[in-house]
């Protein structure tokens, strides 16, 4: 006791601001249940595996820590355990999945280092602040906890803003305490009470089906009444009932309900809750989904385990992450980096002080974890993987998207990945593991006058379209569509044996990006005038990793996304070695520099997009207005050049000429915006010109860059431009031969839900990555990628 007493200035009690990692060591994947336990100091609350306490006693000197092991309690037969249906849309949390975990004993020491000496806890001999920092360190929520918390559970919900003064009508309408029914329908569950008129109404229609007949948003865009509350949520405990606002398109909060049930003679104390909230339907939705149906389902698969065929955890919508990152670390450069050349006591002795919100530390820790093969042994079923808790909360830090437990796309972590690993290694292509996926485009445009110009940027992926009309099984599809025509017009339906995909090479793919493409709108300075020119794309470099996304996401009217139901085949090697770029060639003329000379890159005027122009004046603007509200609105469409116009129709030179400074100053841009569509994989200079066309909202300016593919083309007219930095002379070059390594497939209508899975060709096999779960392919579904990787084949 008195060697512990001598260190009671290093320990500290905790704050309720404090994070508490009590889990996960954050060096390695070691927890309670590990064979050592999980060790917390008792002054920066890091938690440490066995192997690791030490480095943290070497590093900081703090001795005092709180030996946690958990040990697990023998089970009771299934038969006898009754099973419990998650209520919360959450993991590990009570209430939620994962209530039916095995129990665990789990017991308490004070340990003092270097020498591990061992102190009982409880014990009342212990010091008084020892007693207090320990027991708040047990009942705290860990941080782990915290954030997957805090990720799952909705945000609180707003005032509704048409709560204060909702107007209800005095129709004399009362509401039976029950026997309700949709008053267009004989929908008698998913009901919702109108809160203005008292009309009870059916909800939306849900994607598999269920769900109610859409006749309350109907009513409502009939109507415009605001307020619905969905009835069987509401019982005396107001707070939970389920009111829904239609113009702000969320569920809100109602100070006012009480009263404005009344209004309709509900008495709230007497009603007891029968409906599922919004909230639980989803959760009921996510629980009822077969995961199992994008697995090699129905094979006799063998696991596998060991170094490299270690699984990753599902933490609730993850497997977006899991796929890419198990592809990455296959790959020569994040193997070499964060596993053969970096210890992961190097890397922790060069964190901060807090290495859990370290990268380069929690990549070291997930590469070792994956690698290692420490963590992939058999287990009752398969093996129990790994869970990235940490690596998720770093990589997606800031991110809104990401730091969410939602679906997300896989290509766009892709992106981020990428993006946030440079950062944290800037300048330095040694270290950097993502420089053998850089690659450089060179873009050829020339127009009606002969003449060229040349443009360079750098990419990481090459995005390519789905030429459905080079389908190679053209008669097997016509036959098919006459005979699904013949049956829908009998009422059948066709079978899914029976269903004919289109079957696409992956060389149509490959020849649609490198063909050539004509740009409309094109400013020629050779001409002083707008063409259509003709561009064409090349490798002006070969990346030693080529990645390649299929476009199988298409917009169709209305911006309804829609997912292309077609196969791919894919080679095992490719060779593009025909896709490199000539650059200038002897004989050609390049276009004239805008900024030389009088051949301006822009004519005299800015210049009205005709049919903006044409469309306003119809509706009785006046012309010379509605070619100003265009030219301010950069042609980005009617509906924004009319706001513009109705907003500007009192300025004093409305009626002014137009001149070359007739466009407004340039709207400034929002660098974290900029940023935000630059992972999203669009070019800075388009991400730019669209924020500044769409008044700096993200979502408008992705819309316009949909709307707009020439805008990367038709942004400069200059005869030799490049988008490549100073660092990318770094950029790899070589063969341009590949072989199939990796591939990221997905499962769903939509990049945001549905399942990913990884496959990875692994010691001359191809192996299937599905979360946890690692297994030797059976029925390789290369055909079905969303994502593929390739890899260079050495000479």
């Amino acid at each position: 006791m008195d060697l512990l007493r001598s260190h009671l200035h290093k320990v500290r009690i905790p704050e309720p601001t404090n994070r508490i990692h009590k889990d996960e060591c954050c060096i390695s994947f070691d927890t309670p249940r590990s064979e050592g336990g999980l060790y917390v100091d008792m002054s920066s609350f890091l938690g440490f595996g066995r192997e690791h306490v030490e480095w943290n006693f070497e590093k900081t000197g703090n001795p005092v820590y709180l030996h946690i092991v958990q040990r697990r309690k023998p089970e009771p037969d299934e038969a006898d355990r009754p099973l419990k249906k998650p209520t919360l849309l959450a993991i590990g949390v009570e209430g939620g999945f994962g209530d039916q975990e095995p129990e665990y004993d789990e017991t308490f020491e004070i340990i003092i280092l270097p020498d591990f000496i061992s102190l009982p806890f409880p014990s009342v001999d212990l010091p008084e602040k020892v007693r207090l920092a320990v027991d708040k360190v047990i009942l705290a929520e860990s941080a782990d906890r915290k954030q997957q918390l805090a990720a799952w559970v909705a945000d609180k919900k707003n005032v509704s803003a048409y709560a204060m003064d909702l107007q209800q009508l005095d129709n004399g309408v009362i509401v039976p305490p029950s026997g309700w029914k949709c008053s267009k329908c004989e929908k008698t569950e998913n009901l919702w009470l109108n809160l203005t008129d008292g009309m009870i109404l059916c909800g939306r229609k849900l994607w598999d089906g269920s769900g109610g007949n859409n006749h309350a948003i109907e009513h409502y865009e009939q109507n415009k009444y605001p307020l619905a509350v969905k009835l069987g949520t509401i019982t005396a405990d107001l707070e939970a009932a389920d009111v829904f606002s239609y113009p702000e398109d969320d569920s809100v909060e109602d100070p006012l309900l009480a009263q404005h049930l009344s209004h309709f003679g509900i008495d709230f104390s007497s009603l007891q809750k029968t409906e599922m909230t919004t909230a639980e339907r989803e959760l009921d939705c996510n629980t009822n989904y077969d995961w199992n149906r994008i697995q090699e389902s129905g094979k006799d698969a063998e696991l596998l385990f060991g170094p490299g065929y270690t699984g990753l955890v599902n933490l609730g919508n993850s497997c977006y992450m899991a796929s890419i990152m198990q592809v990455m670390f296959s790959t020569h450069p994040f193997i070499s980096r964060y596993f053969e050349k970096q210890s992961l006591k190097a890397a922790f002795a060069t964190a901060p002080a807090d290495p859990t919100v370290d990268l380069n530390m929690q990549m070291t820790k997930l590469g070792h974890g994956l690698l290692s093969g420490k963590y992939s042994a058999p287990a009752k079923e398969g093996q129990e993987g790994i869970r990235p808790r940490m690596f998720k909360t770093v990589i997606a830090a800031n991110h809104p998207e990401f730091s969410s437990m939602r679906q997300q796309d896989a290509l766009d972590f892709f992106l981020h990945l990428i993006d946030r690993v440079e950062q944290a290694n800037p300048g330095n292509h040694e270290l950097n593991p993502c420089s053998g996926f850089k690659f450089i485009i060179e873009e050829r445009v020339q127009c009606p006058s002969g003449k060229v110009s040349y443009n360079r940027r750098s990419d990481y992926i090459l995005s390519l379209s789905i030429p459905l009309h080079e389908a190679t099984n053209k008669e097997q599809l016509e036959a098919f569509n006459e005979k699904k025509t013949a049956m829908d017009l009998d009422g059948k339906e066709v079978s899914t044996e029976e269903i004919v995909r289109p079957r696409v090479p992956l060389e149509a793919c490959l020849a649609s990006f490198s063909g050539p493409e004509e740009i409309p709108d094109f400013y020629s300075t050779a001409l002083n005038s707008k063409t259509t020119a003709t561009k064409t794309a090349g490798f002006n470099t070969f990346p030693d990793y080529l990645v390649l996304h299929m476009r199988k996401f298409v917009m169709e009217a209305g911006w309804v996304p829609k997912k292309l139901d077609v196969y791919i085949d894919v080679p095992d090697t490719i060779d593009i070695t025909h896709m490199r770029s000539k650059g200038v060639q002897p004989g050609e003329e390049l276009l004239p520099d805008g900024a030389s000379g009088d051949n301006t890159a822009e004519p005299a005027h800015p210049v009205a997009n005709g049919d903006i122009v044409s469309q306003l004046a119809s509706m009785g603007f006046n012309y010379l207005h509605c070619q100003k509200a265009a030219i301010n609105t950069s042609n980005t469409g009617v509906e924004e050049a009319m706001n513009w116009l109705l907003s500007h129709m009192d300025d004093p030179d409305i009626n002014d000429p137009i001149s070359k400074d007739s466009r407004g100053p340039e709207p400034s841009v929002d660098e974290a915006s900029v940023q935000t569509l630059i992972s999203f994989g669009f070019q800075e200079d388009v991400a730019i010109k669209a924020l500044k066309a769409s008044g700096g909202n993200i979502e408008k300016a992705t819309d316009w860059i949909f709307s707009h593919p020439e805008a990367s083309s038709s942004a400069s007219a200059d005869s030799s431009t490049s988008n490549v930095n100073a660092d990318d002379t770094h950029i790899p070059d070589g063969s341009g031969k590949y072989k199939l390594m990796a591939f990221v497939s997905h499962m769903g209508t939509s990049t945001h839900c549905g399942h990913y899975v990884a496959h990875v060709l692994k010691d001359g096999r191809w192996t299937i990555f599905n979360d946890s779960k690692v297994a030797a392919s059976v029925d390789l579904p290369k055909d079905m990628g969303y994502l593929y990787f390739f890899q260079r084949i050495s000479n």
